[in-house]
């Protein structure tokens, strides 16, 4: 299995942290102004108003995670 290195909430600078302790969104801490910007997105994609509701979203990232083959 392969490992991903991430840093510690202490670590990252405290401007650029989220409210978020997933393991898919931390490893983007080594380079945490990236962290914060897919955070921000996904925030915006997943919970903001849209035509598609919260349920319909999730079975979208459901559907193409399983496509793709993760396993997360």
């Amino acid at each position: 299995m392969a490992f991903i290195k991430y840093l510690t909430q202490e670590e990252i600078p405290e401007r650029n942290r989220v409210n978020d302790l997933d393991n898919i969104i931390q490893i983007h801490g080594i380079n945490s102004g990236v962290m914060r910007n897919h955070y921000d997105l996904y925030i915006t994609l997943m919970r903001k108003r849209s035509p598609l509701s919260r349920i319909q979203r999730e079975e979208i990232a459901v559907v193409v995670s399983a496509v793709n083959g993760c396993h997360y």
